[in-house]
């Protein structure tokens, strides 16, 4: 099958030809028709993740159709179209028993912890618990942008923030996972603030619902700025980008008994940043984590979607063809491009 691979880390990867995966007894091999380029990828390809072994096919939001289906494997037959959480899980330890696969004791990512989605076959392991089914009107270039980015931001404002109709909620970094999650406060009826540097992603983020923006590249203090807007902070606050100053300023502008999410990755120098805790301790705030969403939690996520509450499709800036993931992948850093980029031909 063709496969981008890299050999090193940091290392341009290249388009070439690997081996075509097979199936564990309990797992199935997904035929890709369609997978995002998300910061994610990024963060693995230059070493932030201890995880990957070398040499490495990236690739964790993906969408397909199943290709072969190992012999223990009870639900899911060749055909079936599916997608899959970017963190799944092993289905036997208590995280998994208790229903939070994200958090797995043993969990394993594709485009990490093994080869992912930047080819035309991927492997999945415990299938029956991991696979998701998508509905027949959802699209497999929707589908992909909907597994890391758009999955975590769901669990992020309705199952960690608990965000409600007419609270306030930041959003800092407009980004894929920063207008996914716009998209479903607004949906849900928060009021929502965005922040970013750019322009164009806040004008992105005004049409997805965001009833205020601010340009922390022109404002003297976005703390300052998020607590006049709200009249006295946020409820709920998220950072969305993974940056020390994005993570200071979510915790900062949160009112009194709110809870930041913290759903962008901090790794490399930014895995230990300053947090204002005199603040957290004096003010009782909540600090929370987002990481990925379980598969028996789509069916919430595919209702809105259904109701027209919620429509991914608008978040999806460009489609490219596999050798051009490369590039896209090497400069996810710069954030050049407002929205989700999908891979959909191979």
């Amino acid at each position: 099958m063709k496969a981008v691979v890299y050999e090193s880390f940091a290392a341009p990867p290249q388009l070439t030809t690997v081996p075509d995966p097979t199936p564990e007894s309990s797992g199935v091999v997904i035929k890709v028709m369609a997978t995002g380029v998300c910061r994610s990828d990024w963060h693995g390809w230059v070493g932030h993740d201890p995880d990957i072994r070398l040499p490495h096919v990236p690739g964790h939001e993906f969408s397909g159709v199943v290709e072969a289906v190992g012999k223990q494997v009870t639900k899911w037959r060749v055909g079936d179209r599916v997608t899959v959480p970017f963190v799944a899980g092993c289905g036997h330890c208590p995280e998994c028993h208790s229903g939070n696969h994200q958090v797995c004791d043993h969990q394993f990512q594709p485009g990490f912890t093994h080869w992912g989605s930047f080819a035309e076959y991927v492997s999945i392991h415990q299938a029956d618990i991991n696979l998701v089914s998508l509905p027949e009107t959802l699209d497999f270039t929707t589908a992909a942008s909907l597994g890391c980015r758009f999955a975590t931001s769901f669990r992020a404002v309705v199952d960690q923030g608990k965000t409600f109709a007419g609270q306030w909620l930041a959003v800092h970094g407009c980004g894929g996972v920063g207008l996914s999650a716009i998209m479903i406060a607004n949906a849900i009826g928060a009021n929502v603030i965005a922040i970013d540097i750019s322009e164009d992603k806040l004008d992105l983020a005004r049409s997805l619902g965001a009833v205020a923006t601010v340009n922390a590249a022109k404002v003297a203090n976005v703390v300052e700025a998020v607590l006049e807007i709200t009249q006295g902070g946020a409820h709920v606050s998220l950072d969305a980008l993974g940056n020390p100053v994005t993570c200071f300023n979510s915790v900062s502008n949160l009112r009194k008994r709110g809870k930041h999410v913290q759903v962008g990755l901090m790794l490399g120098e930014h895995s230990t940043p300053a947090i204002p805790m005199s603040k957290v301790i004096a003010h009782e705030l909540e600090i929370l984590g987002s990481h990925g969403m379980q598969a028996h939690r789509y069916d919430a996520m595919f209702a809105m979607m259904k109701s027209g509450k919620l429509a991914p499709e608008k978040l999806i800036g460009r489609t490219i063809d596999l050798e051009q993931s490369i590039d896209v992948l090497m400069n996810m850093d710069k954030f050049e491009v407002a929205g989700v980029t999908v891979v959909t031909e191979f």
